[in-house]
């Protein structure tokens, strides 16, 4: 059975088209998707990501525990900023991405994917003994609600007294919003510049309510799953699942800068890992756009002159580019040779391989 965030009366209200995801049922669009896509590129969008698990690692040695437990240096990260990593298995293998923040000395909270927090919960409390930290999965207390887009900062300071001009990209700060306190991060997942707000779920409901009246003028609009996810494809930013998983190796994926061997001591997965940054990959992870419209799909074949040289992870119609768009690993042989395609329904569409990603927004 599909469980439903705190917001799910909220996006009903709006005549949400709501889909099973990860276990939830998740506002898919609520109207036209690209509408939702070009909003954020331009305006902003309202997200609920409330499925997302919020993990707290609390303690003396926090920061130590999680050097080993992740593929990241965590432990010399300041407080108040926040780091992109993975938690790999013993082959080196992502069991799931993550945005760890240091909300202080002793306290880092870990946000992982709906479809893995479990996992990772699990995964940290193991790894963890021996250390003076504990881990709590938190993520049944939390709800997250995401404000994006070149506006997010002016919607966002017409309701907070946090100074949004010093929080930097990936820092993060306990506050108030709309008389709701939340602990206010400058990430997200759309390629603009943004904020998501964890806030208790008593408290995700007026939260939403008050963004949304704020950015009412300013051209804000909800936004689903489908624009999430053809914004964060234009981003080049990967999904588990889709372009991350047990099979692919941070280095597979082309994310082997964040692999920390330089670190003091051991890391589940570090003798694997090396052997993989040694050994180089047999697959790269590239950018495609097709010449025609038809759009590539996930698990459709990259060819070259008929032979399977490739796989689709991801792929869109790109309101950005007019072009439809796709990742894909791809074999380097093929790579260095060109002439890619990718098998349509049978018919061999020719792509352009383009480095990652797709759109940069204009600082």
């Amino acid at each position: 059975m599909s469980r439903s965030t705190p917001l799910r009366g909220v996006h009903e209200s709006l005549g949400a088209t709501l889909t099973d995801f990860a276990g939830w049922q998740m506002p898919l669009r609520y109207g036209s998707e690209s509408a939702e896509h070009n909003a954020v590129r331009t305006a902003a969008g309202l997200f609920d990501l409330s499925h997302m698990g919020e993990i707290f690692v609390v303690g003396a040695q926090a920061g130590e525990a999680l050097d080993r437990a992740l593929v990241g240096h965590l432990s010399v990260l300041a407080p108040g900023r926040a780091r992109y990593t993975m938690i790999v298995n013993e082959t080196g293998g992502i069991l799931d991405d993550l945005i760890v923040y240091r909300l202080d000395e002793d306290q880092y909270m870990v946000v992982a994917n709906a479809s893995n927090y479990a996992l990772v919960a699990r995964e940290l409390a193991d790894r963890v003994r021996g250390y003076d930290a504990r881990v709590t999965d938190r993520s049944d207390e939390y709800a997250l609600v995401a404000v994006q887009g070149p506006r997010s900062a002016e919607i966002l300071a017409a309701l907070t007294d946090a100074d949004l001009d010093d929080l930097k990209y990936y820092a993060i700060v306990p506050g108030v919003v709309a008389g709701t306190p939340a602990l206010i991060a400058r990430t997200g997942y759309t390629g603009e510049d943004g904020f998501e707000l964890f806030v208790l779920n008593e408290h995700a409901v007026p939260l939403w309510n008050a963004l949304a009246e704020a950015g009412r003028d300013a051209g804000l609009v909800p936004a689903g799953l489908s624009a999430r996810d053809t914004l964060r494809l234009e981003a080049g930013m990967p999904l588990y699942g889709n372009e991350l998983s047990a099979a692919i190796t941070p280095f597979d994926a082309g994310l082997g800068r964040v692999v920390r061997f330089d670190k003091p001591g051991d890391f589940v997965g570090k003798a694997a890992l090396e052997r993989a940054a040694e050994n180089g990959t047999r697959r790269r992870l590239v950018g495609l756009v097709a010449r025609g419209r038809r759009v590539p799909r996930h698990g459709y074949s990259v060819t070259r002159e008929g032979a399977v040289v490739g796989e689709v992870t991801s792929g869109a119609p790109s309101q950005s580019l007019g072009r439809p768009i796709a990742m894909a690993y791809v074999d380097e042989g093929a790579l260095e040779k060109g002439g890619l395609a990718v098998d349509i329904r049978g018919s061999q569409e020719p792509v352009d391989v383009v480095d990652l990603p797709f759109y940069r927004r204009s600082k």
